[in-house]
Order: C-alpha cells, then sequence, then structure tokens
C-alpha cells in the first residue's frame, strides 16, 4: 500500500505516463523479513512488471529499496531502476542542522542501516539516529483513523526524541507520508521529509536526460493499472487512503 504514496508523486510530475503498479498485499509486510527474503519477493515481482513491457522501474518501498535495489538493476539491466532511499536522504540532508536527522522506518530498514550509509555518504559529518515504528505500517494499512488515537501512536514511538531532538525527521517508509500533515502539527518546529516527491523528481530528470519521457501534451492524463498479489476488495478500499482517490479495479496475480 505503501508505494502509493510514490505514485501519487509520479504521476503529480508525469501526468502523460502509463503506469503499471504492483502491491505485493500477500507477502506484506516487507520489514520484518530478511534481506534474502526480500531480494527474493522484490525479484518476482519486478518480473511481473518487467514482463509486461515497463520502461522503467520503480522499487516504491524502502525496505526492498535498501535490500534489493542494486540486485534488481543488475537483474534487470539496462532497464533504469530506481529506488527511495537515496532521494529521501537527499531531501533530508538538504534540511539538516546541527542537531541531526532522525529516521522512523521498518525494522529491517533501519537494522540494515541503509539510511544512515546514504545520510553520511552525502553529508559525513550529520549525525543520524535511527527508530523502528513497525506499529506505523500497521496503522496506516487499516485506514482513516480517529486522530487522537493516531497522535497518541505517533507520539509514543518518539519519545525521548521530542524534547530537544533532531531538527529533521525522515519518513523512511512509503507508508508514513499518510500521518506527515499530523506529524507537522504534533512537531511544529521539526522539519518532515519523505522521499515520495524527491523520488519523482529523480524518476522525471533520468527519463528525460535518456529521452525516455512520454512526448504527449502536457495537459494529457496516462493509464493507471493496479496489480496485488491478494485481496483487491481491501487493496482499493484502503489504497485510496493512500492514493488520495478512488481506485476502482484491480488485478489479482500470483507470484
Amino acid at each position: 500500500m505503501g508505494g502509493l504514496t510514490v505514485l501519487s508523486a509520479l504521476r503529480a510530475v508525469m501526468p502523460a505516463e502509463d503506469y503499471l503498479y504492483l502491491g505485493d498485499t500477500a507477502r506484506l509486510p516487507y520489514g520484518t523479513k530478511s534481506a534474502a527474503t526480500v531480494r527474493r519477493y522484490a525479484t518476482q515481482a519486478a518480473d511481473q512488471l518487467v514482463n509486461r513491457g515497463v520502461k522503467a522501474l520503480v522499487v516504491a518501498c524502502n525496505t526492498a529499496s535498501a535490500f534489493a535495489l542494486q540486485h534488481l538493476a543488475a537483474e534487470f539491466a539496462p532497464l533504469p531502476v530506481f529506488g527511495v532511499v537515496q532521494p529521501g536522504a537527499v531531501a533530508a540532508v538538504e534540511h539538516a542542522d546541527a542537531s541531526g536527522v532522525l529516521v522512523v522506518a521498518t525494522e529491517s530498514t533501519i537494522a540494515g542501516g541503509a539510511y544512515q550509509q546514504a545520510l553520511t555518504a552525502l553529508a559525513p559529518n550529520v549525525r543520524v539516529f535511527g527508530r523502528a515504528c513497525p506499529l506505523w505500517v500497521t496503522l496506516a494499512e487499516q485506514g482513516p483513523q480517529q486522530e487522537a488515537f493516531v497522535a497518541e501512536v505517533l507520539m509514543h514511538a518518539l519519545r525521548g526524541y521530542v524534547e530537544q531532538g533532531p531538527g529533521t525527521l525522515l519518513l523512511g517508509c512509503t507508508h508514513f507520508p499518510v500521518f506527515k500533515p499530523l506529524l507537522q502539527q504534533l512537531l511544529p518546529t521539526v522539519e518532515v521529509v519523505d522521499s515520495a516527491a524527491t523520488t519523482a523528481d529523480a524518476v522525471y530528470d533520468a527519463l528525460q536526460h535518456q529521452g525516455l519521457l512520454n512526448q504527449s501534451p502536457a495537459s494529457s492524463t496516462g493509464s493507471v493499472h493496479f496489480l496485488a498479489t491478494d485481496g483487491a476488495g481491501r487493496f482499493c478500499q484502503v489504497g485510496q487512503y493512500f492514493l488520495g482517490e478512488t481506485i476502482l479495479d484491480v488485478e489479482l496475480v500470483d507470484l
């Protein structure tokens, strides 16, 4: 579901493109699984999309980007393959000050250190803190809830960092942008950053450079076809919470 926040950003930047979106709903969450399992699942999902003739692949999941991006890029070369970790790190570094960056993500993403490495590679002196927030994924997957309850869950995960903590909060999971407006209310002095918009800009720049952008008029709107591995009805229901618009039809696929 979380990758729908990235899809929304991609469509805002490149509305004329046609999109094929695959949500691996049968095997979520990826954030608690081993690196080897994530790579296997990501490769199977990518196979499904590549076999349908895509011109570029966006890995719209932080855990899969952290563990499988290099493997996918090598496996499907010369197809352009994009992840969300590096763009998110770039956006965070642009806002970071001496107080540092707090990365909130899944257990696997935090344990694997992908964001820590990406951030320090860009800014060696930046202070990086990480906290796994698996309950945020579960909460997001339930769809809209009472704001007071959501706020309690969010702030519980941020305990110890709210007072005199890092001035930049990096949402290192594609599920988490649904909480961004509330987090900005709860933490008015903190810069809340997610990777969706930055990823969309990076994909646009790369496709333009490679001559792969759709040359249709900017006012035209491309198609979107949704695939899921289980629960098509629930995908439509909860997916609109992440995408910001109604999802009417989903094709079930077996990986």
